[in-house]
């Protein structure tokens, strides 16, 4: 099954990659956040995470990795405003975090696609729910049809649309979510362990779909892993999480040119990379 390369907005072939220009503000910002679940274990100092500060660029690809319960899911909930912080304050395109943000999409483990929906319907299901999208569903639905499609397209999922998830295999459920996921156009795509469940060969190749729709469109994206290869391969920056309470011990910025392909990952520099994680993630089991 081959990928397809092309902007969804366009049509147009990738252009190659031009460094991005500092940005003048952070697209997302946690300045010395801490997050207990209840107030309870707040008064009694026990906390998910505590004292995260960080800055990410607009289009900005971040991964975070660390040692299972080490508030990786935690921080996802605090970016998307599921969870507020209890100290701190996040924001998200210069608006600090007060609800549940519209502007994100989000992909996890589990593709949870509806049963009783084909594919394409699967994929438009964000339309029908986030503004203005449901406003204007009835008026522009072949517009929004169309641009299902392609999105499908793009993910070699052409002449599948009409499928139901128990026909299509765990990596073109995977697939279907990440468009359902993009749909919206979110300007954040939040990704929980998304590849985590699937064989090697099909992770390695959804990595390529998630690298080919970044590129092509540069919203940003968080990333929370295991697969210390894939933060390595996909991501501009990768943060290292200590165990619960859930701390940052380092930040890696992956220097390794794009457009990155696989043949990438049998390099020494990109193995280096995957050591120096992986040191760090033994360093954190150990204490």
């Amino acid at each position: 099954m081959t990928v397809g390369t092309t902007s969804l907005r366009t049509g147009a072939a990738l252009a190659p990659e031009l460094p991005r220009e500092p940005a003048a503000q952070p697209f997302v910002e946690f300045n010395r956040v801490w997050l207990a679940y209840n107030d309870e274990l707040a008064r009694q100092g026990e906390f998910a995470i505590e004292d995260i500060s960080l800055q990410v660029e607009p289009g900005e690809f971040i991964a975070i990795v660390g040692p299972s319960g080490c508030g990786k899911s935690t921080f996802m909930k605090l970016a998307t405003g599921l969870k507020p912080a209890t100290r701190g304050v996040v924001k998200i395109a210069g608006e600090k975090v007060a609800g549940p943000l519209k502007m994100v999409g989000m992909a996890f483990q589990a593709p949870t696609l509806l049963p009783w929906r084909t594919t394409l319907q699967n994929v438009m299901l964000p339309l029908e729910i986030v503004e203005p999208y449901r406003s204007t569903l009835r008026q522009k639905r072949e517009e929004y049809t169309a641009r299902a499609r392609e999105l499908l397209r793009t993910v070699g999922l052409a002449g599948y649309e009409d499928k139901y998830p128990w026909q299509l295999s765990g990596g073109m459920q995977q697939r279907a979510s990440i468009c359902r996921a993009l749909i919206h156009e979110p300007r954040m795509l939040l990704l929980d362990e998304p590849f985590g469940a699937l064989d090697a060969f099909t992770r390695e190749e959804l990595w390529c779909v998630l690298r080919d729709l970044w590129q092509a469109q540069r919203f940003n994206v968080i990333l929370v892993t295991h697969d210390l290869r894939e933060a390595v391969f996909l991501a501009d920056t990768v943060y290292v999480m200590s165990q619960r309470p859930g701390r940052i011990l380092t930040r890696k910025e992956i220097d390794l040119p794009r457009p990155r392909d696989l043949d990438l990952t049998y390099t020494e520099p990109f193995a280096d990379l995957v050591h120096s994680l992986r040191e760090k993630i033994g360093h954190v089991r150990q204490h």
